[in-house]
């Protein structure tokens, strides 16, 4: 199984990278293939609007030519898990990562909800305050994508504010550690049961 995570933060080897390394650890040692992605500091435009993605259904964004967004949904795609990660910038998600969220969730209900079934896992870099807003944010999109969302031993942030910072925050990364093992057992579950995942496709009910 694969899962991929996504590091929303410019700070390439910041705070939040070294949550989604943690949390992908003990995936890679429960045999999962592990991919970390980073999206923040580079091209990705928000979402216009445009309905073009709904006219073609061809699992991309017409402007992705322009930026990263394809590339990097299309690993998304790849997935059977999505780790989402993002520092607290003003109680929110970064610019980048909430541009992908736009994007990704219209695109994946455009496309008969590409997102479905797999499952999604949001971690969150802060320094004082403000990040259940941001693990909200990156929840609703696996919420409204039909994805499935594991429970952890709290909310799944790190503390500190200068990169590295959070490697002094103990139960942050227990708290990573366990949400890993949470997606290894929940993958495996939904890989060995006998019941396929109940996608509604737009326009079913």
């Amino acid at each position: 199984m694969k899962v991929v995570a996504i590091n929303g933060s410019p700070r390439k080897d910041g705070n939040t990278r070294l949550l989604l390394e943690t949390a992908l650890e003990p995936l890679a040692r429960a045999g999962w293939e592990t991919e970390l992605v980073q999206l923040g500091g580079r091209a990705i435009q928000g979402c216009r609007a445009c309905f073009k993605c709904w006219e073609k259904k061809d699992k991309r964004c017409v402007f992705g030519g322009k930026d990263v967004f394809n590339e990097v949904f299309e690993k998304a795609l790849s997935a059977d898990a999505l780790i989402l990660g993002s520092p607290t910038y003003f109680a929110d998600v970064s610019a980048e990562m909430k541009a992908f969220i736009d994007r990704a969730g219209f695109v994946s209900m455009a496309n008969d909800c590409l997102l479905a079934g797999k499952i999604g896992a949001a971690v969150v870099a802060v320094r004082r305050g403000g990040a259940t807003h941001v693990f909200d944010t990156m929840n609703h999109l696996f919420f409204i994508s039909q994805m499935v969302v594991p429970g952890s031993t709290y909310w799944n942030m790190g503390y500190g504010r200068e990169p590295g910072k959070v490697a002094g925050d103990a139960e942050g990364l227990r708290n990573m550690r366990h949400l890993g093992r949470a997606v290894a057992w929940l993958g495996a579950a939904m890989k060995n049961s006998a019941a396929p995942y109940p996608v509604l496709k737009q326009g079913e009910d």
